[in-house]
């Protein structure tokens, strides 16, 4: 199975890259599932259909799925399903008690992480794209494995409970962390996809999160530069200016990412509906992930 993540800074057309990119996939032939991480995401508006926490067919795309992770959802059916058998028989005070301890931070972070992990063992699909939150809600996510096992491996030592749960009853799940791990820092089957706007900003946070991630042992990182203003559209002084900034911040940022930079041209349209997905997914070069 193949691996590619997409992350940015908000509002770089990261979404509508991630989503372009599998549905060429698809198209190409590839059983593709595509999953959002992002608690804000609009990954329904741009297939203009439903999406829901589990996998589900997008419409007019054969081999391609849609999933949208709810870290707050899958907290809730965690407490549920801890909770639930022992109404009854536990008195509604100590429930109560229960279920404030259940409903902090931890949980619902450690919740959205575990159908994160679940989703990259889909083993019936080909490809996995993860259009995943802003960069830095991305960087947590992925330093979560290493912070979660440490905790698992203290509270085994201490009290022997966690926010989530007793340890023994989740030294299965340590060893899924550990193996996602090992998946995102393995070249031949993950990509991680930087999307930026060729902005001082937005490379500059891009450089930051890139240096991040290879702390963390990802080094196989690739970058899409959108909303490059196309050579051809520069005959207004004011948009020629405006290319040769955009030309400098390319040079600047692409020397950093010798895996291979990709440009995507500033579309006159609003990247909507799959028809504008497979017009946007002719700038994405397959052949740069030896996926197809």
């Amino acid at each position: 199975m193949r691996y590619l993540f997409f992350s940015g800074k908000g509002g770089v057309g990261k979404t509508s890259l991630a989503s372009a990119t599998a549905v060429r996939l698809a198209d190409s032939g590839l059983r593709t599932l595509l999953v959002t991480t992002d608690p804000a995401s609009n990954l329904a508006d741009v297939f203009e259909q439903a999406i829901g926490p589990q996998p589900v067919p997008i419409a007019s795309v054969p081999k391609l799925d849609g999933q949208e992770i709810d870290a707050e959802d899958a907290a809730r059916i965690y407490r549920e399903k801890a909770l639930g058998p022992l109404r009854g028989l536990l008195p509604d005070d100590m429930l109560r008690t229960m279920d404030e301890q259940m409903s902090g931070p931890c949980t619902v972070e450690i919740a959205g992480f575990d159908e994160f992990v679940a989703s990259m063992f889909h083993e019936e699909y080909d490809v996995i794209v993860f259009d995943t939150a802003p960069t830095g809600h991305t960087l947590r996510l992925l330093e979560l494995p290493s912070a979660w096992s440490v905790h698992i491996e203290e509270s085994a030592q201490g009290s022997g409970q966690t926010c989530i749960g007793p340890v023994d009853q989740l030294q299965t799940s340590k060893e899924e962390y550990d193996r996602a791990m090992t998946l995102l820092r393995d070249g031949a089957s993950t990509h991680f996809v930087f999307v930026a706007q060729p902005e001082r900003t937005s490379v500059a946070e891009t450089l930051r999160a890139s240096g991040e991630l290879k702390e963390l042992g990802i080094l196989n990182q690739r970058l899409i530069v959108n909303g490059v203003i196309p050579e051809d559209a520069a005959e207004h002084p004011f948009f020629a200016s405006r290319r040769e900034m955009q030309l400098r911040q390319i040079a600047e940022i692409a020397a950093s990412f010798p895996a291979g930079t990709m440009q995507v041209p500033l579309l006159d349209g609003e990247v909507k509906g799959v028809a504008m997905l497979r017009t946007l997914g002719r700038w994405v070069d397959l052949d740069a992930y030896a996926i197809c």
